[in-house]
């Protein structure tokens, strides 16, 4: 009779030992099919944002927000390439550069030599001899990307084009243009003449930021010179290289290039609601193809940047000071805060709060920073503004101190 229980109980034992296993198995498999379905899902997701990049089938490009420099997207942006007549862009810097610095004014006078009138390439066919304004000069440079112009231009602010090009590796060099060589001041393909897309953008960015008058010249679609010459006046018609104008709302400009070696390059400017954006494609295919790449890059900026920007800040009262001829002085904020989100965001996570420097004595200079206005979002700092000295404050001396106290005891 024991043995029959003995043998009942093992049934039952090993009856329950297979459901226990069936049992985890089951929840094995459930948990591995679920494991593997958020995998795939995952993946899912992966790919849906992959896919929102922009679809740029030159080599080389970059996207670059113009305010602040941050990088948007990039494509091997750091590749030594040719980059045709987008060297106009740093011959347009040292140009401005020299209005800027007076060395050359708008309405001066340039003649153009045998030399810059031997250009081949793109060209306004200038002749030697011919005479035009620095002004008339930019555009064409800036319009119809004028070999000749830029040759003109070089020799008449640095003596010869040799010299001029050694002021552009110079500039470029400062800018941080690290991959960058130029030979010449044109962009005709010659050995070593050689930058990237990120150079490119550093460069555009100097351009607009620095100077943004280009953009009265890199927008002209169409126009017309005249040409002087002992032949007499004749008008030559200019157009715009940049087809981008006619295709995208926002563009702004900047420059094209393009050579045999080079293929089809662009740097593009573009303003949207206050957002301004540069985006380079080096050695497209086509021509149609660098506006397609560029509208694809600018398209895919304005889809996820947002910009933020602080148009009332606190009023500020005026600040203590010590050991001056007033005990306060005037303050106000040095610009206006503005700072780029990649994405969406939510104005009521953006906070800001004072800090005043403790002890400010006197002297104090108008333009001196007393303090700053510091931002944060969701607690965590994303930029500041400077609070500034608003007028200038006196050291007080003897006088000063003798003729308070008589204020005070009368």
């Amino acid at each position: 009779m024991s043995f029959s229980i003995t043998r009942h109980a093992k049934s039952r034992f090993l009856c329950r030992l297979l459901a226990g296993f069936i049992l985890l198995a089951i929840i094995f498999t459930t948990i591995t099919y679920s494991y593997f379905q958020a995998q795939v899902q995952a993946q899912t997701q992966i790919n849906i944002v992959a896919s929102t990049a922009p679809d740029i089938s030159a080599p080389s490009a970059i996207l670059m927000e113009a305010s602040t420099g941050i990088v948007i997207y990039e494509k091997e942006a750091d590749v030594k390439l040719r980059p045709a007549s987008i060297t106009k862009i740093m011959t347009l810097i040292l140009i401005f550069d020299a209005l800027a610095e007076g060395k050359i004014a708008l309405d001066e006078k340039v003649t153009v030599s045998e030399y810059a009138a031997s250009m081949g390439g793109s060209q306004v066919f200038l002749e030697p001899g011919e005479v035009q304004t620095v002004e008339t000069m930019i555009k064409c440079i800036a319009v119809a990307s004028a070999n000749d112009a830029c040759v003109a231009m070089a020799e008449h602010i640095w003596g010869s084009e040799a010299t001029f090009v050694e002021k552009m590796n110079e500039r470029a060099a400062g800018l941080g243009m690290l991959n960058t060589h130029f030979v010449n001041c044109c962009g005709l393909d010659t050995d070593g003449h050689m930058t990237t897309a990120r150079d490119v953008a550093y460069m555009s960015r100097e351009l607009i930021n620095k100077y943004p008058e280009i953009h009265n010249y890199s927008t002209i679609w169409m126009d017309t010179i005249i040409h002087s010459t002992r032949r007499g006046d004749s008008e030559f018609g200019l157009t715009n290289t940049n087809k981008l104008l006619k295709q995208y709302e926002w563009a702004t400009g900047l420059k094209t290039g393009s050579t045999s070696l080079a293929k089809f390059c662009l740097s593009a400017t573009a303003n949207k609601n206050g957002i301004e954006l540069i985006a380079v494609v080096m050695q497209a295919p086509d021509g149609k193809q660098r506006v397609a790449d560029c509208i694809s890059l600018l398209n895919y900026g304005y889809g996820i940047v947002s910009m933020y920007e602080d148009k009332t800040p606190p009023e500020l009262s005026p600040i203590a000071i010590k050991g001056g001829v007033k005990d306060t002085v005037q303050c106000g904020y040095k610009n206006t805060f503005s700072y780029l989100f990649m994405n969406s965001y939510d104005v009521n996570g953006i906070t800001c709060h004072l800090e005043i420097l403790a002890n400010i004595e006197a002297p104090v200079s108008a333009g001196d920073s007393l303090g700053m206005l510091v931002y944060e979002y969701n607690g965590t700092p994303i930029g500041s503004v400077d609070i500034i000295a608003l007028e200038d404050i006196e050291k007080a001396d003897y006088g000063d101190y003798l003729r308070n106290m008589m204020q005070d005891f009368f």
